[in-house]
């Protein structure tokens, strides 16, 4: 079985940049997600991790938990709703040491609360 990404990166440092001035924002103790309607076919995905995370470890475990929660997350995003989103998440201090399915309830119920 091969599994396929269903959403795009946001990689451009103009995008970012752009997102983090007109996109709308969701705080959390568990990550901060800025959010905008996109004209593609596909939902994108920016992480952010910075160095106040921690060491290189840390940074990459959670980058991998946010993956991970918004592969989990985006079906419901694309069968609830016929607009596509940018989305960056940024990484907290706590990210690091949530489990993936905890912080994919904490997306799930912000997000689409958000979306809504």
């Amino acid at each position: 079985m091969e599994l396929s990404k269903k959403y795009a990166s946001v990689k451009k440092d103009r995008e970012f940049r752009y997102l983090f001035k007109k996109g709308t924002s969701i705080v959390n103790s568990a990550f901060v997600c800025y959010l905008r309607p996109n004209k593609r076919r596909v939902n994108r995905l920016g992480i952010v991790t910075s160095k106040k995370i921690g060491n290189a470890v840390k940074r990459s475990r959670a980058r991998r938990v946010i993956r991970e929660a918004f592969r989990l997350l985006e079906p419901e995003i694309r069968r609830d709703k016929d607009k596509r989103y940018d989305f960056i998440i940024v990484a907290r201090g706590k990210t690091p040491y949530l489990k993936s399915t905890k912080l994919y309830e904490i997306m799930k119920k912000l997000i689409t609360e958000k979306l809504d």
